[in-house]
């Protein structure tokens, strides 16, 4: 299988990632991997989108730090791949990285993908919806039941009157973000804190303003599903609790939280079983929600993490379920080539 993953830039990559997880995976099974930057695409004169790609130079790796490091060496080549040769190519470039230096990136990364699916590639997520999906608007999308009581604005007297209307404690964030980034949690202390922090906030754009959950002061659910629905692997969910003892609000690892492996209770596969319907719908192949009591407080689309964490945290390969599955999508489309569109078979 050629496996093709588009990526910020491979010199921000960390060994943590899913990306550099899948990828060594990929490359223990005999998989083709490539990583391409969402930058460095063009689409030729005769209709060919073609891009610079860096490849792993061997057959194994110790661990996924061993990986990057061959990756990103100084004098590691870079081979030019025609990207409707590929069979599967899988979007993993995180919008937020972009938001300042490269704002015209992810939107254009998208439009290629797009043409790339139209070759026959099994395209994931589904570009054109991942399109929709380009800022937390997407998740008001979903139903009202397991989402929190959200304001989406730039006014700050609106702002206020939504803080004032929760009493006083409210969860206040930029509309494009990830990893926990610009997320204040605002309290019955923050006292003149609070205007500094809606401020800050839509500095630069629209801000979300949730419900505060009290649960989430004991950390989130993480939650990764696969074709609509949790990914389990010998009847172990990669699930996980993410949480912070540090006293910082956000419970994401990039944001100095911790991690343990749980199993998602009856309320978090309710709001997996609520989501599922519209993660099909959509060909939101892979995802991670992110789950406070009975309550979806994100979902991540563009990037889902978390496959290393959870792996490592119980011995189960879900990166080699992952890619198993692909296997199968491949078959699928090559033997109903042109009968299904990419994100019917993105699904199947």
């Amino acid at each position: 299988m050629k496996l093709v993953f588009i990526i910020n830039d491979i010199a921000t990559e960390k060994d943590n990632y899913t990306t550099i997880r899948l990828t060594r995976r990929a490359v223990d099974e005999g998989h083709e991997v490539s990583l391409v930057s969402l930058v460095d695409i063009t689409y030729e004169s005769d209709g060919a989108l073609t891009a610079p790609a860096s490849r792993p130079r061997r057959d194994s790796y110790t661990d996924d730090a061993d990986l990057l490091s061959d990756l990103q060496e100084a004098d590691a080549p870079r081979e030019r791949i025609a990207l409707g040769d590929q069979d599967v190519m899988m979007l993993r470039a995180d919008p937020a990285d972009e938001v300042v230096e490269r704002p015209w990136a992810h939107g254009s990364s998208l439009l290629f993908a797009q043409l790339v699916a139209d070759q026959g590639v099994i395209v994931l997520n589904d570009p054109r919806k991942l399109t929709d999906a380009s800022n937390k608007t997407y998740f008001q999308q979903y139903p009202e039941l397991i989402r929190p009581r959200t304001c989406i604005t730039r006014d700050p007297v609106a702002i206020r009157s939504f803080i004032d209307e929760e009493g006083g404690k409210a969860v206040i964030k930029p509309l494009q973000g990830s990893g926990g980034e610009g997320v204040f949690v605002i309290t019955d202390g923050s006292g003149a804190n609070v205007n500094q922090m809606i401020e800050a906030t839509i500095r630069f754009g629209y801000a979300i303003v949730q419900e505060y959950l009290p649960a989430a002061s004991e950390g989130d659910l993480r939650l990764l599903t696969l074709n609509g629905r949790p990914l389990i692997v010998d009847g172990t969910y990669a699930c996980f609790r993410r949480y912070n003892e540090t006293g910082d609000a956000r419970s994401n690892i990039s944001a100095g939280g911790a991690v343990e492996l749980v199993e998602p209770d009856a309320d978090a596969l309710s709001v997996a079983a609520i989501a599922g319907p519209k993660l099909i719908r959509d060909g939101m192949y892979l995802a991670g929600l992110d789950v406070v009591g009975d309550k979806m407080m994100e979902i991540n689309v563009d990037t889902p993490g978390g496959i290393g964490q959870a792996e490592d945290l119980s011995g189960k390969d879900f990166s080699g379920a992952i890619l198993r599955d692909l296997e199968h999508k491949v078959m699928l489309r090559d033997q109903y080539r042109g009968r299904f569109s990419n994100r019917d078979i993105s699904m199947m």
